[in-house]
């Protein structure tokens, strides 16, 4: 991908970015969207790249340290402050680098869970947003020397929430059309993520709270199931999160030169979750009779699809579901706010 030039002194790039625990995304003018595993850990590399032009991983500097991010076994991301610590602006400047972005000032849009956007009865975490807003103002240097992306201007709104604008705003030719009828009727979304499930429910408007919350439940729960079972079954102290991954796609995985199914380990893993996150549901949404649509998206809705495919009558995937969060915050930036 060529890199972007832009001016230093004109209007930032609009930047929708859904930068969750396992997977960091960014939506761009015209339906551009990207997706950047979120991998980084404390030090150096320690990985010589072959292919001089196309580095696997990058080292940056923020906070006095450095750290690697990129085809690597990151440091985990399951922590609670990890949409305010270092580790989240290094993997945010890592994937802005990848999309080529590097030397461009961006005005970034990204989220929070709702039940760290809102307090149980509506008032905004102004504290948390603020937080939120503060970490990637803070300059995260490439080692390389190449320029960074430039963060000129972050606003936060909540995860669910922008999958709504997602489905409420239309992008066409000459500018974008609100559904106007949908933005009335009642409608819920589940956001199944990296460690969080969110629901929220949306009428006139407003945000509906005594129907809206989070789950701390997600597709990292699987990963983690599966990773404990690999290493039950093969006797292994360690397994690294790339071979696990790889073995969820392929329901196989390759240890001592040889190939081994492993599929009753993901379908139990999967079970496991998926009640879990199926009950909150439930208790959240009900069966969703007084609902005009309930709306799945984040990544645990392509990775449960077969899963979750009847759970509701009037139910959708949204297109693209990974997606979801991060061109709705990049609408939410470019006909709302």
């Amino acid at each position: 991908m060529n890199a972007v030039t832009h001016d230093s002194s004109s209007t930032p790039i609009e930047v929708g970015l859904d930068d969750g625990y396992a997977t960091t995304k960014i939506a761009l003018s015209a339906g551009r969207v990207f997706s950047v595993p979120s991998r980084a850990r404390v030090g150096a590399a320690a990985v010589t790249s072959l292919n001089e032009t196309r580095p696997s991983v990058r080292e940056y500097e923020t906070g006095g340290r450095r750290y690697a991010a990129g085809a690597l076994d990151g440091e985990s991301t399951r922590f609670d402050d990890y949409p305010f610590s270092d580790l989240n602006r290094v993997i945010v400047q890592h994937a802005l680098q990848e999309v080529a972005l590097d030397g461009c000032r961006l005005h970034v849009v990204s989220g929070l869970p709702v039940s760290a956007f809102y307090h149980a009865m509506g008032a905004r975490r102004e504290d948390v947003i603020a937080r939120k807003v503060a970490n990637l103002l803070t300059p995260v240097e490439p080692i390389d020397g190449r320029p960074q992306a430039m963060v000129v201007a972050h606003d936060v709104i909540p995860e669910a929430l922008a999958a709504w604008y997602d489905h409420v705003i239309s992008e066409e030719a000459d500018g974008a059309r609100v559904d106007e009828a949908q933005m009335r009727l009642p409608m819920g979304v589940i956001d199944i993520g990296g460690r969080t499930t969110d629901f929220v429910v949306v009428e006139d408007q407003c945000v509906i709270h005594r129907a809206s919350g989070s789950l701390r439940c997600g597709i990292l729960d699987v990963k983690q199931r599966v990773g404990e079972a690999l290493r039950a079954r093969f006797a292994l102290e360690e397994i690294g999160e790339r071979t696990v991954e790889d073995g969820m796609d392929r329901r196989a995985v390759r240890l001592f030169g040889q190939s081994h199914d492993i599929a009753d380990l993901v379908d139990a893993a999967l079970s496991e979750i998926v009640q879990i996150i199926y009950g909150e549901t439930r208790r959240q949404l009900g069966r969703g009779a007084e609902l005009e649509r309930v709306l799945f998206v984040g990544g645990g809705a392509v990775a449960l699809a077969a899963q979750i495919r009847d759970w509701f009558p009037n139910q959708m995937i949204a297109p693209m579901p990974a997606f979801a969060n991060a061109r709705g915050m990049f609408k939410y930036q470019r006909y709302i706010a």
